[in-house]
């Protein structure tokens, strides 16, 4: 994923007093500070009788990132689509679909790229949709060493950790439907973009979403009521602040999955104050009708931004918290299995 520095300095000190409306579909909204996690008619009993299991999913990370970067085209990419595939499948998912195409990268690159789409309780009018990016940068351009510059990343946490939190879910929905729909889709070369310059370079990122987001297996009656993105969610010790563009364009969800959050039990994971502007997968979502919010680690504790690991070689398994998997993983259970139909 990409980040506007300039954007999210702006973000963290207007946050409060800006008033903003959206583009390319999003909802229109006032601007309005975080809300206090204590007020309001959101607070009811909340179930949690689905357990998320941390080490099942820091597993699921290990065996991506041993498969090496998964660079779209790359060997390791090719594994890591069979691999996501067939865990659907065995978790007993209804349909698993792959969407294959081709994307021009900024740098002229045509890049192969599979999106993977499991369905679960397809039945079910009401769906959410889950999502995650698999692919890795093939550029580690954030390096301290400049001769590591041109390795492409490990992906640990940017990169596998989303995509091994949604497996987890998926095992415990094989186990357990809940009452609404699930689509969980993974999507490819997301890490693709353009860092260089300082003028914004948007739409060289998440082209894996955005050719899904134009091929769509959705009809204008079958869409998800809402999507929630999982990027860069294993770190250790993350924390997670309300990226700018979900809590702008969608405040009431933003409020929801960090009121569920803080009853969950991680309220000093989900931070109910702003973080930066993120360029993700959610943009593009939510641009296309499904808005979608990004659990992202965005205002790191050691660099205001995101983790020291990001885009280096050093983001590997090493720096991977089976806690942090636990916190999001189980916020997210808790979302889908309280929704009602």
């Amino acid at each position: 994923m990409n980040t506007k520095s300039l954007l999210g300095w702006l973000a963290g000190a207007t946050f409060l007093i800006t008033s903003g409306c959206s583009s390319g579909g999003l909802r229109c909204t006032t601007e309005r500070g975080a809300t206090s996690s204590t007020d309001d008619a959101g607070r009811s009993a909340l179930s949690q009788s689905v357990k998320f299991n941390g080490d099942s999913a820091y597993s699921y990370v290990e065996r991506q990132v041993a498969m090496g970067p998964r660079v779209p085209g790359s060997s390791g990419s090719a594994h890591c689509i069979d691999y996501i595939a067939s865990e659907l499948r065995r978790h007993n998912a209804d349909t698993v679909k792959l969407q294959t195409g081709t994307v021009r990268a900024f740098n002229g690159d045509v890049l192969p790229i599979t999106n993977i789409m499991g369905s679960f309780n397809s039945p079910a009018r009401k769906r959410v949709l889950l999502a995650a990016h698999f692919d890795t940068r093939p550029w580690a351009d954030n390096d301290a060493v400049e001769e590591n510059r041109r390795e492409p990343i490990p992906g640990a946490n940017d990169g596998a950790s989303g995509v091994g939190v949604l497996l987890e879910v998926a095992r415990l929905i094989g186990q357990k439907s809940p009452e609404v729909g699930v689509d969980m889709l993974f999507v490819d070369a997301e890490d693709y973009g353009q860092m260089s310059g300082f003028s914004n370079h948007d739409e060289t990122w998440c082209l894996g979403t955005q050719y899904w987001t134009e091929n769509m297996p959705y009809t204008s009656d079958s869409m998800p009521s809402y999507g929630i993105l999982l990027d860069m969610v294993g770190g250790m010790g993350a924390k997670f602040h309300r990226e700018y563009f979900s809590h702008k364009n969608m405040p009431d969800l933003v409020d929801k999955v960090w009121s569920i959050a803080e009853k969950s039990g991680y309220g000093d994971r989900f931070i109910n104050v702003p973080g930066g502007g993120v360029v993700d997968d959610h943009v593009f979502l939510s641009k296309a009708g499904i808005p979608t919010i990004d659990i992202i680690e965005s205002k790191s504790d050691d660099t205001m931004s995101f983790p020291s690991t990001w885009h280096t070689l050093n983001d590997d398994m090493d720096h991977i918290d089976p806690s942090t998997l636990k916190a999001v993983g189980q916020t997210v259970v808790n979302v889908i299995y309280n929704e009602t139909i």
